[in-house]
């Protein structure tokens, strides 16, 4: 974790399997540096908890396989990530993700989807990271780095390459309500996780991790 707070018997608790837990992770690496939040529910979620985190990670997935125009700006294509959420009158109330840099900031100005961030272009690192938070009872953030590059269309336009290769929390999933391209677009990425992840965790012999990723990336 980015943050460096130390534990307190005055503010520490236990982990229950009662509630959800939103862990926004990232570090610096030789190769890149990463920025990754993933949101977990070990028991049985709530409707709302189900349908809320549904709904953020259909926003995630429309934008990050939406296909666009080259010099489109950021802020004319964030809205695909808020739709999902938007269609049953829920919101959040922050941006949709921001530049990533390398041994720079992880906030690294001026890619992003706000209206004052620079028209994307090929080779730039953005998050991507819709969320649905209500206070006092949880909070939900799917956030993921993406590379653009260039669609394979007719005329060069772009898309987005998702380079964070983490499952999400198939227990908070209500597949009724994915479509079909959002399910093979999940696949897919599944199969990529299973494909890059999965030879180094056989590698580094971690069998209890790979066993976990062949769970959790099932079609």
């Amino acid at each position: 974790p980015r943050c460096s707070r130390s534990p307190s018997n005055g503010s520490s608790r236990k982990l229950s399997v009662d509630e959800m837990y939103l862990s926004d992770t990232g570090g610096q690496y030789l190769d890149g540096t990463t920025d990754i939040t993933r949101t977990v529910h070990w028991g049985v979620p709530t409707p709302l908890q189900k349908e809320a985190y549904t709904r953020v990670l259909m926003g995630n997935i429309d934008l990050s396989r939406l296909v666009f125009p080259p010099n489109t700006a950021g802020g004319a294509v964030e809205s695909f990530a808020r739709r999902p959420l938007w269609d049953v009158g829920l919101n959040y109330g922050h941006g949709t993700g921001h530049g990533i840099g390398n041994f720079l900031s992880v906030h690294e100005w001026p890619v992003g989807f706000q209206s004052n961030n620079v028209p994307l272009s090929a080779g730039m690192f953005t998050s991507i990271e819709p969320g649905y938070y209500r206070d006092g009872e949880f909070g939900i953030r799917i956030e993921d780095v993406a590379l653009v590059v260039e669609a394979q269309t007719e005329k060069p336009f772009l898309t987005f390459e998702v380079v964070s290769l983490v499952p999400y929390d198939r227990n908070l999933i209500d597949l009724s309500l994915l479509s079909p391209e959002q399910i093979q677009y999940l696949n897919a990425y599944y199969k990529t996780i299973r494909a890059r992840v999965g030879p180094e965790l056989q590698r580094q012999r971690l069998e209890e991790a790979y066993g976990w990723l062949q769970r959790s990336t099932e079609p």
